[in-house]
């Protein structure tokens, strides 16, 4: 029976992985959604580096709930092929280290373009990269991204509808939602059925800021309250976004800079006393609540 876990993006604690992992024993979560460590990104990780890191997993009895990788994160325009031979690579790696998901996104579409042009080549795409998926029994999760075909509800319900498979599932991530202007609770009420992951972060629509879950419009209580007390259970997966770590730049387009007095270690704890807060209150919530 699944359970509700919590997990998140521990790079945004520090881009030392040995910092990562002293952290999330010291706040006392199990899990992570690794996306980088000493710099390095998941999908690029050497044999050696691999090695290195599942020893130190092993070590601090953490576990990896899903790989946070680029896989989509280009432009429709790219090279898919020697793409398609990265998330061959990278799903190696989510073998290896026995997580049960693995993150993606629908590529970035060129601006001055209907998103609808270029339909066709994503469903076809994204199909290659869930068949490649199927072949190693792995679960791709895709994540609603500003910029990429599935970055709003319609979208994200189309790529579900065409696609969706045990192997093939969405993450829900709300301030990704709030930013491109789409309701979250639209977005959920369509897309409730295909949820498997969540990534919890929040934000103000008027000044497109990050803030913590619960101090923004993404309607995260609710939804939350909602999916709980339906029966779902899975991964809550912080992605706080309150500070500039290292890489930040790298994962978006438009990437505002954060003004911020946090370190990352701080701004992880805060994300996580905001979202625990949230839990407390509900019935099914406290079960995880720290």
């Amino acid at each position: 029976m699944k359970k509700l876990l919590l997990t998140g993006f521990s790079d945004e604690i520090s881009p030392v992985f040995d910092e990562q992992l002293a952290a999330l024993k010291e706040f006392g979560v199990s899990h992570l959604e690794l996306r980088g460590a000493d710099g390095v990104n998941v999908s690029d990780l050497s044999p050696e580096k691999l090695k290195e890191i599942k020893e130190k997993l092993k070590e601090n009895g953490i576990s990896v709930s899903s790989i946070g990788s680029p896989i989509g994160k280009i432009s429709i325009e790219d090279d898919f092929a020697a793409h398609m031979e990265k998330l061959k690579r990278t799903l190696e790696i989510q073998k290896e280290l026995n997580a049960p998901y693995l993150r993606m996104f629908s590529f970035y579409l060129p601006k001055e373009n209907p998103p609808e042009q270029y339909r066709e080549q994503v469903l076809e795409q994204v199909e290659k990269m869930a068949e490649e998926a199927a072949r190693w029994e792995s679960v791709l999760l895709h994540e609603n991204e500003k910029g990429i075909y599935g970055d709003n509800a319609s979208r994200c319900l189309d790529l579900m509808r065409q696609l969706s498979s045990p192997t093939f599932r969405a993450v829900f991530d709300f301030a990704n939602f709030v930013e491109v202007g789409q309701d979250t609770l639209e977005a959920y009420e369509s897309l409730h059925p295909y949820i498997e992951y969540v990534h919890i972060k929040d934000c103000i629509a008027a000044e497109r800021k990050i803030v913590p879950a619960g101090q923004g419009d993404g309607h995260v209580k609710e939804i939350l309250a909602d999916l709980l007390h339906g029966g779902w259970r899975g991964f809550l997966s912080l992605e706080p976004h309150l500070f500039d770590f290292v890489g930040l730049a790298a994962l978006e387009q438009d990437a505002k800079k954060r003004d911020s007095a946090l370190d990352g270690k701080s701004a992880w704890k805060l994300a996580l006393d905001s979202l625990c807060g949230i839990l407390r209150d509900l019935p099914e919530g406290k079960e995880l609540a720290l």
